[in-house]
């Protein structure tokens, strides 16, 4: 199967930058959110990415013209899915949540289309369970920022075939990404390895063994990472690592409970940059 029409569920953060991965590469992208308030900010957030990557000098003069003219949008799933040959889900990370989009995916595309989640930490196989096609879903966990980073950790479920395992990874070598497949199991690999790190740099911060800034300089100049974990966790949200945390904490025992200071961050309302405040302040 040859994938040439592409759809997205969810404008948020990490579905606009989805939709970037595939319309620069060509593909005829269509996204979904649930208001048009929704589609407005993604629309808007896809702009603003490829301007500044224009700026830098990443992307041609007319090239985000001619990606952006690859994007349609909507809140009809129905109707901006009825001719896509792959579907990727970026809503929230909630199983409840991604088994009813899969439900609703399963009714209106086509029985040809490929069904994807971008989960981190849920099992794809109860995901694809919602639907009738399991052998047709499949796990595509892209990575923030989606359209800088090289990498998509491909999880296969249960049931996935070769043949969509084959189509998908073909795909996304298209789109200019490198694969690695991963069993089906909470966190994949990167996550599994990378989230505990995080949550236990909330460990050593509420211990008083550093301040912040000392930990995630510890990490960005002692070895090599873009940035900081607690720097890290404000940018993609406390409440996205707390919810991450206690996946793993249920499915995998008492070693990956989230940190004292991470809960009680997040029930203050310090989610991060998206709140103005987290473990670091920001000006809004």
């Amino acid at each position: 199967m040859e994938i040439r029409r592409v759809g997205v569920v969810g404008m948020g953060t990490m579905g606009a930058q989805i939709g970037i991965v595939c319309a620069k590469a060509g593909f005829e992208t269509s996204m979904v959110d649930a208001s048009e308030q929704a589609v407005e900010r993604g629309l808007k957030t896809i702009e603003s990415f490829l301007r500044q990557q224009e700026k830098k000098g990443k992307l041609g003069s007319g090239e985000t013209e001619q990606i952006l003219s690859r994007v349609s949008s909507g809140t009809d799933m129905e109707k901006a899915l009825s001719d896509a040959d792959f579907v990727v889900e970026a809503v929230f990370e909630d199983i409840q949540v991604k088994k009813q989009v899969f439900e609703k995916l399963d009714r209106v595309t086509p029985e040809k289309t490929i069904l994807a989640t971008n989960t981190s930490t849920l099992w794809v196989t109860e995901i694809a369970a919602a639907t009738g096609r399991p052998t047709k879903c499949i796990g595509t966990h892209f990575l923030i920022p989606a359209a800088l980073t090289p990498l998509v950790e491909v999880v296969r479920g249960t049931e996935t075939s070769d043949d969509t395992h084959d189509t998908v990874t073909a795909f996304l070598r298209q789109c200019g990404k490198e694969t690695v497949t991963v069993a089906d199991s909470p966190g994949f690999v990167i996550n599994r390895l990378y989230l505990p790190l995080v949550n236990e740099a909330f460990f050593a911060l509420e211990t008083g063994l550093a301040t912040g800034e000392e930990i995630d300089r510890s990490c960005t100049r002692g070895l090599a990472f873009p940035l900081g974990p607690l720097a890290a966790a404000d940018a993609f949200g406390l409440d996205i690592l707390l919810d991450c945390m206690t996946t793993f904490h249920r499915e995998l025992g008492d070693k990956y409970r989230p940190a004292p200071l991470l809960v009680k961050l997040v029930k203050a309302g310090r989610l991060g940059r998206k709140t103005g405040r987290g473990v670091y302040e920001y000006r809004t």
